[in-house]
């Protein structure tokens, strides 16, 4: 496919790219790249401390839980949040020089992902201490993270090509992400709901997707087959579609930036 051949063509390219948005993200800042962890921890221990008392969550392992299902989140809007605005923020550069233009949002993508398992280390850290333990299910770790990060790209190359033609595009997607932070279940378990209803948070497939890293990380276990299954066509499906938006739409960049 053409991607992969522009991919490896500009392969250098694409890695001082991410390099710039792993080092750049914290430029500045005291901590550094620390917040990665500080940030996801920050928003587990309000969760931890206010949400139970607010619905009388009584799960074994709360903060376990929690955390699992924080950790993929962040990874998920951090990477919507600066993939909508990737092209938009490298205006200069696309004006002057040629490169394919999909490797500013494979970047975010990217650094997103390195992000994202160096932040699995807090989650296994909470495991080892907190009594749960670690199996050999974590070997499916990546194929989780690649569903994901296919559902996420695809998200981004789509709305940061459509962003440049309509501006309140990246204020509208974060508005939909917030809410959608509450239909899927982070803070909660899906058993909370009658299971008449319950099918309507399974339309979302963060669900699947951060159920299938509770199942292997809080209870040792294969994720639902068909459940994987599902949100991975999904999320390739969405990559396709999103990469053909953003090759319709990416004709204009320069006359629009």
């Amino acid at each position: 496919m053409e991607i992969f051949k522009n991919l490896y063509q500009y392969r250098e390219l694409l890695k001082s790219n991410i390099k710039k948005e792993i080092r750049g993200k914290y430029k500045g800042s005291f901590l550094g790249v620390l917040w990665s962890f500080l940030n996801p921890l920050l928003m587990v221990a309000v969760y931890a401390l206010v949400f139970p008392y607010i619905m009388r969550i009584k799960t074994d392992n709360y903060l376990i839980f929690l955390i699992i299902g924080v950790i993929p989140w962040t990874f998920f809007t951090t990477v919507m949040n600066q993939g909508m605005i990737s092209i938009r923020m490298n205006a200069g550069i696309i004006k002057k020089v040629y490169f394919p233009r999909e490797i500013l949002p494979i970047s975010v993508a990217m650094s997103g992902l390195i992000n994202f398992f160096i932040s699995c280390i807090i989650i296994i850290l909470f495991c080892l201490f907190g009594g749960v333990g670690i199996s050999w299910h974590l070997i499916l770790l990546p194929i989780i993270a690649i569903i994901e990060f296919l559902f996420v790209l695809g998200l981004i190359f789509a709305f940061s090509a459509i962003n440049i033609y309509i501006k309140d595009t990246e204020y509208l997607i974060q508005f939909i992400v917030n809410i959608l932070f509450y239909g899927t279940p982070i803070l909660y378990s899906t058993s909370l709901f009658p299971e008449k209803i319950r099918w309507i948070l399974y339309l979302n497939p963060m669900t699947h997707i951060i159920e299938s890293y509770r199942d292997i990380f809080l209870y040792h276990r294969v994720p639902a087959t068909k459940s994987l299954i599902f949100v991975g066509m999904i999320s390739l499906i969405i990559s396709i579609i999103g990469l053909g938006i953003f090759r319709k739409l990416e004709k204009g960049f320069a006359e629009e930036l």
